[in-house]
């Protein structure tokens, strides 16, 4: 073998190597962890300095009178994250119509369990910051569930885990999503502009339009997206929420699906290229100077806590009730333990709680705190969740020892 086939072939290895790496259920998540370690270790690092001027170095975007001057991490966080919201309403939309959200009877446990899984951490979080009305701005913070994370924990356990509880971890987490864009449209706007505000609901009716008339070309409702994400950021509603209704714009039952293929176009961008770069601009959280006296503060307890203990009290909390009900059926092929590690797993607020906070916090106030809370009670929830599950048996071994 000559040299350059040598080349070649260790080429075709290294690219065969991250071609399989980027096809596990788990890179998403792995890629995530990976960015948060290396934003941790910038921020402790004569790159400390750096990496901030990164994240504050300004763009400018305009159009004669129209500017939009924000710093890149603004960009990162108001226009990154609408493509991941843009995703997370496809998903929603496509699972309404067609998947495991379409039927009353599909959709009753993973949405019930949510719910629990949304208020139980709102309430620890509200009753530890009770008496600070700044604090109490970031109640919502530990109700999100990483979607990207607690999906890639669990696939890291392959066959031991039944698909059933992969189906009601994913459809949990995307009603979760959908709760946590409630929240964002509800509480985190701010002051509106009532002419922008008019503006976004112009550009709302002409991609409605596109839908009714059976538009399937992706061009013009992105092309109209554009527009909306503009006039909502300038209007006080934050900008994320155009992805969520560009999203829910989009047909799903014409012929050509382009629905599904705006989906399967994102996925792969918003996975290992969006999240991680918003995990590498929002988790760079400097030990320097942290102290005691952090572990002591109501956010850091209300988020740790209500990630850790708010969401699988929740989460399991209600699936035990609707089940005991029979409101609800045990995912097939489960059991107890099974269900309780997947109720961990949500406790893994990441992404969306980081997002969150920074909407909460917008004036950096407590974000020490808030970056402090979201990795200790994520990463505490992913490695019970882990150790339970591992350890788990599962129903067809039981059945075997009986």
């Amino acid at each position: 073998m000559t040299e350059d086939h040598r080349r070649q072939h260790a080429g075709n290895g290294v690219m065969g190597a991250l071609q399989a790496f980027l096809r596990l259920e788990s890179a998403g998540g792995i890629i995530l962890v990976i960015a948060m370690l290396v934003a941790l270790a910038a921020v402790n690092s004569p790159l400390a300095a750096l990496y901030q001027q990164i994240l504050d170095t300004r763009v400018v975007i305009g159009i004669g009178a129209l500017v939009i001057d924000k710093p890149l991490l603004l960009w990162i966080n108001d226009g990154l994250m609408a493509v991941f919201f843009l995703l997370v309403a496809l998903e929603i939309k496509r699972e309404a119509l067609e998947g495991e959200l379409s039927s009353p009877r599909q959709i009753f446990l993973p949405a019930f369990a949510a719910m629990g899984g949304m208020a139980v951490p709102a309430l620890i979080y509200a009753g530890l910051s009770w008496d600070d009305p700044q604090a109490l701005r970031g109640w919502a913070i530990p109700s999100a569930t990483d979607i990207a994370f607690s999906l890639g924990v669990l696939s890291l356990l392959g066959r031991r885990v039944p698909l059933s509880l992969r189906v009601f971890l994913a459809a949990l987490a995307i009603i979760d999503d959908l709760g946590a864009i409630v929240i964002i449209a509800f509480v985190y706007s701010l002051v509106l502009d009532l002419a922008m505000l008019g503006g976004g609901a112009a550009a709302l009716v002409v991609l409605a339009l596109f839908n009714r008339y059976g538009v399937v070309k992706l061009t013009p409702y992105l092309l109209v997206g554009a527009v909306l994400w503009v006039c909502l950021l300038k209007s006080g509603i934050h900008a994320t929420i155009a992805g969520v209704l560009l999203g829910l714009s989009i047909p799903l039952r014409h012929g050509q699906a382009p629905l599904k293929r705006l989906e399967h176009g994102l996925h792969p961008w918003v996975a290992y290229a969006v999240l991680p770069i918003f995990a590498f601009a929002n988790s760079g959280l400097s030990f320097d100077g942290i102290t005691l006296s952090a572990f002591a503060d109501p956010v850091f307890l209300g988020i740790a806590l209500g990630l850790f203990v708010g969401k699988q009290a929740g989460v399991f909390g209600l699936s035990w009730l609707a089940i005991r009900l029979r409101l609800g059926a045990m995912p097939d092929g489960a059991n107890w333990r099974q269900l309780y590690g997947v109720a961990v797993l949500t406790g893994i607020g990441f992404t969306m709680s980081l997002f969150i906070g920074g909407l909460a916090f917008p004036d950096g106030n407590a974000m020490v705190e808030t970056k402090l809370g979201v990795i200790v009670g994520s990463v505490i929830s992913a490695m019970l969740g882990w150790a339970l599950l591992a350890s788990a048996p599962s129903p067809s071994l039981e059945n075997e020892a009986a």
